[in-house]
């Protein structure tokens, strides 16, 4: 399960990155690397929105697994 974790917050950060440059520089690299609307840029938005998920039960499962003392 810990390599589904780490994959998925690679997606996340891939994510955080574009939305990065978007906000910055006006530049959406998914879109440049894979073309506007393609097939492929929607699957990569969309394993990184279910990554974006993923990481929240990430986030759940550390406070449960370390309770502050």
């Amino acid at each position: 399960m810990e390599i589904i974790f780490k994959i998925c917050l690679v997606f996340v950060i891939i994510g955080a990155i574009n939305w990065g440059l978007i906000g910055i520089l006006d530049f959406n690299l998914v879109d440049t690397i894979f073309e506007a609307g393609s097939i492929l840029s929607k699957v990569i938005y969309t394993l990184v929105g279910v990554s974006g998920l993923v990481s929240i039960g990430i986030l759940f499962h550390h406070i449960d697994s370390h309770p502050m003392e």
